[in-house]
């Protein structure tokens, strides 16, 4: 676990909102946002939380530093703890650092390999109003870490500084941005020969060779590449520094002009990889070169258009204008409309200037210069295959560890839908989405982020078959293995675990299920029979009253001939009528008027000739009287699948916005619903219908969808008792 201080380089940039609308912003990714938690303040909501953080801050008017404090705790690669171990890690965090009576707002995000919080500080205490700066927190920090690893059996990291603060700057550069920093240039290639220089002499000359300079600044020495890239002497070895070199050289000697050429010199390259990336570094340093220029250009169209419209617009106004003043009479009504047409105009030259807006930030964007790591994430989003291999060769790049599946043989694709990316590391790990959790590739195992929803082991067996093979290799924990083998049996997909007991297990159960489905299959056609021979029943039941009532008119007898002689038949049984139809058979309402068995006393017994047809054990009995009628085919796993989606997706932002209404899945609630819109989520229609604060979000098909586009928004329309919309027109589906 790591534990650190963002600062901001600039004062002026500083800024408690921006940064927690940062960190609670889900980016439109699933795997991004985790829990979100409000400390010490008042309000309910984020954006509440905030205002009333920049009001303790506003209390404060002689602070003249940063106030806010953006803290970083990350975990190591494959560690997930819980949502209360990390508020427990957090709370102990702050309050180490004298933070724990303050107002504070935290995210939990997944986009990375590794697990980590956002933590926004309000450094203006709530009730006192003074600003509290922790005295050297990153010893502060790396004592608490040590102790929580301990305390939550996290695995350990090395807290003990062993760098100064600009080599660690020069390594973080090099870690995120994929690029070589000045300093480990010069210690990767040419430290050792400084080092030897035995004059002032040698010791330029060394520089020159390397394209490099030593200069006198302050108090100390600097080395300046060739593009005014400078790193202190001491900061590459305590050898360098400048009393340490005049000690052993003598007086420093100038340089004199620059007479060697120079071998080689520093440029800002991509870090050594495994990978050749001549190429791609090439594509990079032209798509950078040009970047700035087509932004311009995109940016001068944009604002013509805006020209444009707003021209369009004033001339319309202009003309609007004149026929007020040529058609109308009266100076109150011309006033009045003149008023209007004014405010029509503004409002269209605001609308013009926001759409304005939003196409120069989008263009900012997509134009903005990037560093090597993120223009491979963003070639690799594309579809590159060169950029992301370059990406999983970087340095930093681990295997995914905890609870993993793998795939061996000869990979089996045509599943027919590719799955959907949500998000690509700058380790080169690939997040797909499976429903409401994710699933990460690193190219050679696939893992379950978060909750390992069935859904998602289901979609991370169908990966791994489809794009390593179908023997599949199973580590983790005995609880994942099992919800793997499950995962395995329902899909019926065609694979074997590398495991001979995860595979025999599998075996067992695909057995199982198939027996019982072959006994399903079996009692359904039994009661298909039953229910056959009840109705070939009842119509011989039917047959047999006619003929005796036939018999007993025309000859007196008390049977006809018809009528089989191993059952009986009770007297007047003609005079029920006809047979009901059949849900309301052997209803207790009529049932003194059917024919029932009557019970034996004493020494009878009831044979099966004393039992009337259609008694008999006949099976299922037709449900239709117990369903309810829907329209069509019913909802499918789709659309509940998309409706939930859209509903989390509101539910996030409601976090945010005090003004969103609540949403719900619709539940077969009927009555009269305000019309709120139709939306469109992975291709499935969902309409929203309003009822008092809450609005319902209701799965349709595409019939409906076309007629609910005549309908308004605020209008009523009607869920009838079956479960179909009804508009004010009398028509529902």
């Amino acid at each position: 676990m790591i534990a650190k201080h963002v600062p901001m380089r600039s004062l002026g940039k500083s800024n408690f909102a921006g940064l927690a609308d940062y960190i609670t912003d889900a980016q439109e990714k699933t795997e991004r946002l985790g829990a979100v938690q409000v400390t010490n303040c008042e309000a309910g909501t984020v954006q509440a939380a905030i205002a009333e953080a920049l009001a303790t801050q506003h209390l404060n008017t002689r602070a003249k530093g940063d106030k806010t404090y953006h803290l970083l705790v990350s975990f190591r690669t494959g560690e997930k703890p819980g949502v209360d171990t990390l508020r427990a890690i957090e709370e102990r965090i702050c309050m180490g650092l004298g933070y724990g009576e303050h107002q504070r707002i935290s995210a939990v995000h997944y986009d990375t390999d590794n697990l980590h919080i956002h933590i926004a500080i309000n450094k203006i205490h709530p009730t006192r109003h003074t600003m509290h700066e922790p005295y050297y927190p990153h010893k502060t920090l790396a004592e608490l870490c040590t102790i929580l690893e301990r305390d939550y059996r996290l695995e350990p990291d090395n807290h003990i500084p062993r760098k100064s603060g600009s080599e660690n700057r020069a390594a973080d550069m090099e870690r995120h941005a994929g690029v070589e920093s000045l300093l480990g240039w010069i210690k990767r290639e040419c430290l050792d020969e400084i080092r030897s220089a035995a004059t002032w002499t040698d010791l330029h000359r060394v520089m020159h060779e390397n394209g490099l300079e030593l200069r006198e600044r302050g108090n100390g020495f600097v080395i300046e590449a060739g593009d005014g890239t400078r790193v202190k002497a001491s900061t590459l070895s305590r050898e360098l520094s400048k009393s340490k070199l005049e000690d052993r050289l003598g007086p420093f000697e100038a340089s004199p002009q620059r007479q060697t050429q120079a071998k080689r010199h520093y440029q800002k390259s991509p870090i050594r990889l495994r990978v050749d990336t001549v190429e791609l570094y090439a594509k990079y340093k032209a798509e950078q070169q040009t970047s700035t220029a087509a932004r311009a250009a995109e940016l001068d169209k944009a604002r013509k258009r805006k020209e444009r419209r707003i021209e369009a617009a004033k001339q319309s106004s202009r003309l609007r204008r004149t026929a007020i003043k040529t058609l109308t009479e009266g100076r109150l009504v011309k006033k009045l409309l003149y008023a209007q047409a004014s405010q029509a105009l503004r409002n269209e030259i605001q609308s013009i200037n926001k759409q304005y807006r939003r196409e120069r930030q989008g263009f900012y964007d997509a134009f903005r210069r990037r560093t090597w790591a993120d223009w491979l994430k963003q070639e690799a989003m594309q579809g590159s295959a060169e950029a992301l291999t370059a990406l999983r060769a970087r340095e930093a790049s681990q295997g995914l560890k905890g609870n993993t599946v793998k795939g061996d043989g000869q990979a089996r694709p045509g599943s027919g839908q590719a799955p959907t990316l949500d998000n690509i590391t700058k380790k080169g790990t690939i997040i797909f989405r499976a429903g409401r959790s994710a699933v990460r590739d690193d190219g050679d195992r696939l893992q379950i982020s978060r909750e390992a929803s069935h859904e998602g082991l289901q979609q991370a067996l169908t990966l791994a078959m489809e794009r390593y093979g179908s023997r599949i290799t199973v580590n983790g924990a005995a609880e994942f293995k099992a919800q793997i083998i499950r995962a395995a049996v329902d899909s019926r997909l065609p694979i074997t675990f590398a495991d001979p007991i995860l595979e025999s297990r599998r075996q067992a159960l695909l057995i199982k299920e198939h027996s019982h489905d072959k006994r399903t299959a079996q009692h359904r056609v039994r009661a298909g029979r039953g229910i056959g021979r009840s109705e070939s029943g009842v119509a011989a039941d039917r047959h047999a009253t006619r003929s005796e009532l036939y018999g007993r008119a025309g000859g007196g007898r008390g049977t006809g001939g018809n009528v089989s002689a191993g059952v009986s038949r009770k007297p007047d049984i003609g005079g029920i009528g006809r047979v009901p139809p059949p849900q309301s058979r052997h209803r207790l309402r009529g049932l003194s008027q059917l024919g029932v068995v009557r019970i034996a006393g004493g020494s009878e017994v009831l044979l099966p000739r004393d039992v009337s047809g259609h008694l008999e054990q006949q099976g299922a009995k037709p449900d239709n009287a117990l369903r309810r009628g829907v329209s069509g085919a019913g909802v499918s796993p789709e659309q509940i699948t998309a409706a939930k989606k859209y509903i989390d997706e509101r539910e996030q932002k409601r976090l945010k916005i005090n003004d969103i209404p609540k949403h719900n899945l619709y539940n077969g609630q009927k009555g009269a619903f305000a019309y709120a819109g139709v939306r469109t989520v992975e291709g499935q229609a969902l309409a929203l219908l309003k009822q008092g604060d809450d609005v319902m979000v209701m799965p349709i098909d595409q019939a409906t969808t076309r007629r609910l586009k005549r309908v308004g928004i605020g209008d009523f329309i009607t869920i009838t008792p079956i479960g179909s919309i009804k508009t004010t027109s009398g028509r529902s589906r």
